[in-house]
């Protein structure tokens, strides 16, 4: 009997154990590249007085000049994505510490508008940008939506919505990983170039670059006023999501049905079957706690001297995932994909971008 008593014990221990042993080899990986980061960082600022190139930047870099060089096994595989996603994820979380109703409260009504304006003006525009390519409807529609909206997670909700097939969605999610990773390290050169101010900047962040983790890797380089402000802003564009599935939902049911021909030489795979996306593809998890730490911190419920610590904890983890993020990311797929998707997810970006430049001087950010 004392035997079988320690069976529910054991297993899960070893279990566990398994995993920690699965994937301390890519997030140890990811932790190496990153130190190399920040020592090289620091070398700047001893140098020359002050880093130009960013740990986090610096991160993305050699992670990504060791990815050209070296592919990952499937060895470092499972620690590169966990560090890549679930830790940069937690990033996002903690950063909601930082933030409380009245940062976002103080986006005022017209801003919001604008955010939901900017969006749909950007999903027809991209749509009718790629169809001037030639690209298929499907295709299209899910360039439009990964570059106006959130990127991937956008990909991934509205494709069974569509029904877009195995072969859209890998060419369609290739440019995210590589434009979002040139997104981030080119983004922060237009506050000296356009005379940006930290605020004109954190709007123009949240408002171009595709995931809510990456606006953090965009705006730590130049504030902590980027930092809020891109984050408010994108976490309302995030939102926006919903209301795009649902409307592509109701009009869009000829197209779940229409026969495309595949999009040649990228990868073959199926049709995922029609419907709407699970809840948590609309509203994910680290947007939740997010929106639930800021909350906290609105009611005084997180101790002041605890928010340097979440700050310290939230900015090391970006950096190993923007080390992860270079791992991960192969320039190759731009050229699998083709030109045709390369040219719209490209000019899509740059429209998007004049957009939101234009929605910032409009409402006078300063």
């Amino acid at each position: 009997m004392a035997h079988t008593a320690t069976l529910p014990v054991s297993l899960p221990k070893s279990a566990a154990a398994g995993r920690v042993l699965q994937l301390a080899p890519g997030v140890l990986l990811c932790i190496g590249v990153s130190l190399a980061a920040v020592a090289l960082a620091q070398g700047e600022e001893a140098i020359f007085g002050r880093a130009w190139l960013e740990a986090l930047v610096l991160a993305i870099l050699i992670g990504a000049a060791m990815r050209t060089a070296w592919t990952p096994g499937a060895r470092w595989k499972p620690g590169i994505d966990l560090s890549a996603k679930f830790l940069l994820e937690v990033a996002v979380v903690l950063l909601g510490a930082s933030i409380s109703a009245a940062t976002i409260l103080a986006i005022g009504p017209a801003m919001l508008a604008g955010i939901a304006l900017v969006v749909a003006v950007a999903i027809l525009a991209s749509y009718g940008i790629g169809r001037l390519l030639g690209l298929p409807r499907r295709m299209a529609v899910l360039v439009a939506c990964g570059n106006s909206v959130c990127g991937n997670s956008a990909i991934a909700a509205v494709a069974p919505v569509i029904g877009a097939d195995g072969e859209d969605v890998a060419a369609s999610i290739a440019f995210t990983a590589v434009l979002g990773v040139a997104t981030v390290l080119l983004l922060p050169l237009l506050v000296p170039l356009l005379g940006l101010s930290h605020s004109q900047f954190g709007v123009l962040a949240g408002l171009t670059v595709y995931a809510v983790p990456q606006v953090l890797a965009a705006t730590a380089p130049v504030s902590a006023l980027s930092v809020q402000v891109g984050t408010v802003v994108k976490l309302v564009r995030v939102l926006m999501l919903g209301p795009v599935v649902l409307a592509l939902s109701l009009l869009a049911p000829r197209l779940r049905e229409a026969t495309d021909e595949p999009f040649p030489n990228v990868t073959a795979g199926d049709r995922p079957a029609p419907g709407r996306p699970p809840l948590h593809r609309l509203l994910p998890w680290f947007i939740l706690g997010f929106l639930g730490l800021a909350a906290l911190r609105t009611l005084g419920l997180v101790p002041g001297a605890l928010l340097p610590l979440l700050a310290v904890t939230a900015t090391a983890l970006t950096v190993i995932s923007m080390a992860a993020l270079g791992l991960g990311v192969d320039v190759r797929v731009v050229a699998r994909a083709g030109g045709r998707v390369t040219g719209a997810v490209v000019i899509s970006l740059l429209m998007l971008g004049a957009i939101s430049l234009g929605l910032i001087h409009l409402l006078g950010v300063v």
